[in-house]
């Protein structure tokens, strides 16, 4: 049973690239150019899965970049078409007003005395006073009226306006959200047909491969002292942090689903959004939104809760465990696990509450068995 998980983690000590660095891609002429699978070395075969990966995670946040979009075109979209049906009852209410007006001056005729005439024949002068300050008020009112039967057609007239550029700019991005969706179920496919026509040995070669570099490159990270000493044992999270991981800890062993939130499945970006969410602050969707906005830490400076982002793109997120740990939702076929921080190439770390202060009284969450079990490669395992 073949089994995907979080993009080809040791592929930087592979290929000797140094940690940290950009892996390099294989150009697709060469990739095509290249001899069967049963031709390649391992390391090779290690680094086609590794673009296939790569490409197929940022078109899953492409995908989840544009379905945040759309979601927020949608609520602008609602709102435009209330506010539309408001202002057109509004101006439907002051075209009867108009109606009426014109009724009443056609029924009373133009033909009137002028109001200082009236004052100087009437028999009762306050009365005629009285009379004249009750129709310069209707007419104010009739002025009144006729003022918002114009501005309110042309609220209406704006706002249809702006609703139909609203929908014609929803509908262009459910379009790109297709096309997104489209290309990763293509690179997953090509994930496929390459995993499918590998031999038993060459998967158990990958593995072993895989593993022993994702080890190598987690002792150089700790070594270098990037996480502090010793690997940022004994830092506290914030309250907030705690709920998070806690939350994070909770769904290992739930499956990864390219786009999704929780609670039954998740993507990288979909467990620590949530996760987030669930301790009370709200983070941006995807993992290039969170490397952008979310303020960042220095390695050394990790504390249990804080986000690693890995790859140039800021294509995977993870959350940190402490110990030079991560929770994170690695491939599609995988599942919510706790792997080393280094079993990808690490782009930096960012804090959702940097002004927290940590807790005085911390115990880390128990993992469940099986927590580590599977290496981070997208084979057999």
């Amino acid at each position: 049973m073949l089994r995907w998980v979080c993009t080809g983690s040791a592929l930087s000590a592979l290929v000797t690239a140094p940690f940290l660095a950009p892996l390099p891609l294989i150009p697709a002429s060469v990739a095509h150019a290249a001899p069967g699978p049963g031709e390649r070395p391992v390391a090779r075969l290690l680094t086609d899965l590794q673009r296939l990966y790569r490409q197929a995670e940022e078109s899953t946040e492409t995908y989840n970049a544009t379905e945040e979009k759309l979601k927020d075109q949608r609520r602008r979209v609602d709102g435009l078409n209330r506010g539309l049906a408001k202002a057109r009852a509004s101006a439907h209410d002051g075209k009867g007003a108009a109606g009426r007006l014109a009724r009443q001056q056609y029924q009373t005729g133009t033909m009137e005395i002028s109001s200082h005439v009236r004052l100087l024949l009437a028999r009762d002068p306050q009365g005629a006073l009285d009379q004249r300050h009750v129709v310069g008020r209707a007419a104010a009112e009739r002025a009144a009226a006729v003022t918002r039967l114009v501005e309110g057609e042309k609220k209406a007239d704006g706002l249809a306006r702006a609703a139909r550029r609203a929908l014609a700019t929803q509908t262009s991005l459910a379009q790109r959200q297709k096309q997104a969706r489209d290309t990763v179920r293509a690179r997953l496919r090509e994930v496929e047909e390459l995993l499918a026509s590998l031999s038993a040995e060459q998967v158990a070669a990958l593995g072993r491969a895989e593993e022993s570099g994702a080890e190598r490159a987690q002792r150089r990270l700790v070594a270098s002292g990037a996480l502090g000493a010793p690997a940022g044992a004994g830092r506290a999270p914030s309250a907030r942090g705690e709920r998070a991981l806690r939350y994070a800890v909770k769904q290992i062993g739930k499956p990864y689903a390219w786009g999704a939130e929780g609670p039954s499945a998740f993507d990288c970006s979909g467990l620590t959004q949530r996760a987030w969410g669930v301790a009370g602050r709200g983070i941006p969707r995807t993992s290039q939104q969170q490397w952008a906005r979310l303020p960042r830490v220095p390695l050394r400076q990790l504390r249990p809760g804080d986000l690693v982002v890995y790859f140039p793109k800021a294509t995977h997120v993870a959350i940190y465990l402490g110990r030079g740990k991560v929770v994170h939702a690695p491939r599609p076929g995988a599942r919510v696990k706790v792997s080393p921080l280094a079993s990808n190439p690490v782009l930096g770390a960012v804090r959702p509450d940097p002004r927290a202060t940590p807790l005085s009284d911390y115990r880390p969450p128990r993992l469940p068995a099986g927590a580590t079990k599977g290496a981070d490669r997208g084979w057999a395992g």
